[in-house]
């Protein structure tokens, strides 16, 4: 069962954006970006109050993703992304990127903060980085 509302496109364009952020990191890292733009739209607080939908999450200014910049991401959305998709709609989670807002990809160690959120963890090439609970209890 889904735990936030998307309609067929909004499974695509989810599809896309996982694709164009972490084709690189394989599928469990596609997974984790798409963890993490769940938690967006599910999240009721700091940059994330006003997102609700998929595409408002997607395209959010300023803070959102940079690979809706590239001609990569405009892509057409592939079944097998499509799936993987799915599957995060649907309430899979993968740690580190469980209750993660944020992820990016530094030349070297994860930083134990960024932006005052905490390290969850690194997958490959990207860190992730959850809100405390108490600040934001919409993504546990």
């Amino acid at each position: 069962m889904a735990v936030i509302k998307a309609n067929s496109e909004d499974v695509k364009l989810l599809a896309r954006l996982m694709r164009a952020e972490a084709e690189g990191e394989g599928e469990l890292g596609m997974l984790m970006v798409g963890n993490v733009g769940v938690n967006r739209i599910r999240a009721d607080c700091l940059d994330f109050k006003d997102i609700r939908d998929m595409k408002r999450m997607v395209f959010q200014r300023p803070g959102g993703y940079e690979a809706t910049i590239k001609g990569y991401f405009y892509q057409k959305a592939r079944d097998k992304d499509i799936r993987l998709a799915q599957r995060v709609i649907n309430g899979e989670r993968f740690h580190p990127a469980t209750n993660s807002l944020w992820f990016f990809r530094p030349e070297g160690a994860c930083p134990p903060q960024w932006y005052d959120q905490y390290n969850s963890g690194r997958y490959k090439a990207h860190c992730f980085f959850t809100p405390l609970q108490s600040v934001c209890p919409s993504v546990y």
